[in-house]
């Protein structure tokens, strides 16, 4: 599993031979400075750059290019060298960003020899620099480590191979800058002599084959109209850039919306954690300045203390609207990203009422995830964020079917107790909604799988969901009918349990080949409705178990359930309920966000009133489907 790392962090290298890929959306330089014990670079023989692109154990590209690739034997690397230094920098000229700060955040990849994944890294919070220390490769106790660095110079490469120790560093970034620039700039186009001096070939010299009318000078360009000056006392506008959809860097459009999509929502985080913490500030240092009026005995008469507070309270006024405006600029900005992003956003992290949806077809390959609802905040409650969960799922699915009005449920932790639209239902269409919630986040998980690759089963013991499921039931996506009854529930669940088992035991022990043939490859999921009607204590365990130990193996977990109604079990099924991603059927703000101390309010993915694209896609999935073995 890719090890996705933040500034600072480090991770085992599990191989010597590796690969370093670089994708930044614009053309980098690349190199790599070899360093000792101490991280110094000893001389300029010691830094592989493009003009001289090979050292023992490490090859960089010849060139700049918007994605790089970088071959790095540790193994091979002098016994002296103890640090491998990766560096990139920004050409000079050619009408590329002067700044990492203008530009898509470089991304960077560790592979190892087999193309596996090691770890990664988003290089983010570069502004004015134009040279940065990516990632560092080093020695520790025999063993080699990664550590995400993103240590960036505003001085460029000088100021960077400076910092590495190397001596008159600015010589050997010159000439790396300006040998780039060489091979970049096309030669001049040679100019043919009149034609009345020209004169044939001789034997042996040069042969012209320019045609001697044809013009190989550029013509003059026409002079460009002056600009019409603005107004007296006006300024030219200056707007924000425009965002373009897929502005973020990744190997594929799929993982450059996905990476963009996640840099909106910590944009949308820091800003409001940001203003937050302003106004806090703003609050605190008026009641601090107001105690200190009022302890001072000497202001409290001639109109002193009157003036002393109103003086605090401006200064207070004036932090909470300088702190609004950047606010408000901040998320005009965002706006307009999530303007441009959300109609260009494939099935797997479109809304329900997006034209793409139209035009599906069942694709090739899974993606990195899958949109299971919106966030927003209430700063700008209009501005709402994708909610996207990698794929494959690493923990079950919970869509909680409690009322807000049961006491018993918000002790035991379920229930909406601050939601207004579930405090309009009555239970009964509570617990409709949650099942039809339930159903859209299946029939995505379907979709946006390929054709045969997701299997989905339901328990629905009472057959109170009948109507619900009626999308999964008549279009024929089900693995086999919904199971009703202790018995369907039993057999359901006995035989997901056993897949578990024979899956596990192939992996341990390292014979997948050895599996039944006809032993069906897609992931599964379990939808289990009115949990827990139908189940025993058996059943219980064996739910649990799947909770637990399922995603590992692709079988995975779709709880419709009322936590009040599974009290009795008493906290035999705490363990369970923490392990599944709890989701609401009506706008909720249950979502914790520990980074930044925000509860984000969730909108569940709804259908738009009386569409049938639900039926149309699933009637797709259905018909792609491999034809099942007599």
């Amino acid at each position: 599993m890719t090890a996705e790392l933040v500034r600072g962090q480090n991770h085992p290298l599990p191989d010597t031979r590796l690969e370093i890929r670089v994708s930044a959306g614009h053309p980098v330089v690349a190199g790599a400075a070899l360093g000792d014990e101490r991280g110094r670079v000893p001389g300029v023989e010691w830094v592989a750059h493009p003009v001289a692109p090979s050292l023992p154990g490490v090859d960089v590209p010849r060139q700049a290019a918007a994605d790089q690739r970088l071959a790095v034997d540790l193994a091979a690397v002098p016994d002296a060298v103890h640090r491998v230094s990766v560096l990139l920098a920004l050409p000079v000229g050619g009408g590329g960003p002067t700044s990492f700060g203008k530009a898509a955040a470089p991304f960077v990849a560790v592979t190892g020899p087999d193309g596996t994944d090691i770890a990664s890294y988003t290089i983010t919070g570069l502004d004015s620099e134009s040279a940065v220390v990516a990632l560092e490769l080093y020695r520790r106790q025999g063993a080699w480590k990664v550590r995400a660095m993103g240590q960036g110079y505003e001085g460029g490469l000088a100021a960077l191979l400076g910092d590495q120790g190397l001596e008159r560093p600015a010589d050997l970034a010159a000439s790396i800058l300006e040998s780039e620039r060489a091979r970049r700039t096309p030669p001049p186009a040679p100019v043919p002599a009149p034609a009345e001096q020209q004169t044939a070939p001789t034997a042996g010299g040069p042969i012209s084959y320019a045609h001697p009318r044809r013009r190989t000078t550029a013509p003059e360009p026409a002079p460009a109209p002056a600009p019409t000056p603005a107004p007296q006392g006006s300024q030219a506008p200056q707007g924000p850039s425009v965002p373009v959809a897929g502005d973020a860097a990744g190997w594929s459009m799929d993982e450059r919306l996905y990476n963009q999509v996640w840099g909106m929502f910590e944009d949308l985080a820091r800003t409001a954690a940001a203003y937050r913490s302003a106004c806090d500030f703003a609050e605190s240092r008026l009641d601090r300045e107001l105690d200190e009026v009022l302890s001072d005995y000497r202001a409290r008469g001639g109109g002193a203390n009157d003036a002393a507070r109103a003086a605090a309270r401006a200064r207070h006024d004036e932090l909470v609207e300088r702190a609004q405006e950047v606010l408000d600029r901040d998320l005009a900005q965002l706006a307009v990203e999530s303007e441009v992003v959300e109609p260009a956003l494939p099935p797997a992290y479109a809304r329900w009422d997006n034209p793409v949806w139209h035009g599906y077809r069942p694709p090739a390959e899974e993606p990195m995830a899958v949109r299971l609802g919106d966030l927003h905040l209430p700063e700008r409650t209009e501005l709402r964020i994708p909610m996207l969960v990698r794929l494959p799922l690493e923990r079950g699915l919970w869509v909680d079917s409690g009322s807000p009005l049961s006491e018993r449920s918000r002790e035991l932790g379920g229930g909406r107790g601050r939601s207004e639209a579930a405090g309009l239902l009555d239970e009964t269409e509570l617990r409709r909604l949650a099942l039809d919630t339930a159903v859209a986040h299946a029939a995505r998980l379907l979709a946006v799988h390929p054709a045969g690759g997701f299997a989905v089963h339901v328990v629905d013991a009472a057959g109170a969901g009948a109507a619900s499921l009626a999308p999964l039931v008549d279009t024929g996506v089900l693995a086999a009918p919904p199971a009703r009854g202790a018995a369907g529930v039993s057999a359901v669940l006995e035989q997901l349990t056993e897949r578990v088992d024979l899956l596990q035991m192939a992996l341990r022990n390292g014979a997948v080949d050895a599996l039944p043939p006809g032993l069906d490859a897609a992931r599964q999921l379990l939808i289990v409705h009115d949990f827990p009607h139908g189940f025993d204590d058996r059943a219980v365990t064996r739910l649990r178990y799947l909770a637990d130990e399922g995603p590992g193996v692709g079988v995975h977990l779709l709880m419709v359930a009322d936590r009040a109604d599974a009290a009795a079990y008493g906290p035999v099924l705490d363990p369970l309920w923490r392990s599944l991603l709890r989701l609401t059927p009506v706008p909720d703000d249950h979502l914790a966000d520990p980074w930044v101390g925000h509860a984000w309010s969730y909108e569940p993915p709804l259908l738009p009133p009386g569409s049938r694209i639900l039926r149309q896609v699933l009637a797709q999935v259905a018909d792609a489907r491999p034809a099942k073995r007599p």
